[in-house]
């Protein structure tokens, strides 16, 4: 049976993004993904966290989509996962989100040397959503590192660079939703973009 995905859209400056915007449509367009654009529905950040809640006990699969802030995710994710992850329904009596799958997949105006070790004390971008990740675990669920696109100066134009990212993300939503991912095995998907 396959599996059902929920992805949360949070792109506050959306009409500024062509990379999370090309992902989104593609996301919209593989049947058995629910898109939600968290930022449209509560651009003053007053969540409903039943119907939050219900949403995702209804689904397989969590993925926030995003661009990355600042080592992070936008505000709103955060605060989602402030107000909806809550002990009681995600742990405790309920555990209603033990078994899912959680990931990030992200675009970043950086490249991918800004999250070297160097740069940022840390390694890698996993490193930067450690407390998603640890969350995850808290609360049962598998997590996945995050799905990222990152800018890079490349032989490619920008244009097909992202037709490969969309392709490759579409690739991947259809491989988790029809479980042909290997989930103990690490999946590439880093691209690049300008």
């Amino acid at each position: 049976m396959p599996r059902s995905i929920l992805v949360l859209y949070a792109h506050p400056r959306p009409s500024r993004s062509v990379a999370n915007r090309r992902l989104k449509r593609v996301a919209e367009g593989i049947a058995g993904v629910t898109v939600v654009d968290l930022y449209a529905e509560y651009p003053n950040h007053h969540i409903d966290i039943p119907r939050e809640q219900a949403r995702v006990e209804t689904v397989d699969v969590l993925i926030f989509q995003h661009p990355v802030y600042w080592f992070s995710a936008p505000s709103l994710v955060k605060e989602w996962i402030d107000r909806v992850v809550t002990y009681g329904w995600a742990l405790g009596d309920r555990e209603a989100l033990k078994g899912k799958i959680y990931l990030h997949a992200v675009t970043t105006a950086a490249s991918h040397g800004v999250f070297a070790q160097e740069v940022t004390g840390r390694a890698a971008l996993r490193a930067q959503f450690h407390p998603f990740e640890a969350m995850a675990g808290l609360c049962g669920m598998r997590y996945l590192p995050p799905f990222s696109l990152f800018r890079e100066v490349a032989q490619d134009s920008r244009t097909e660079r992202l037709d490969h990212h969309a392709e490759a993300y579409a690739s991947f939503l259809r491989d988790l939703r029809d479980e042909k991912l290997d989930l103990a095995q690490p999946y590439r998907q880093q691209m690049v973009a300008s």
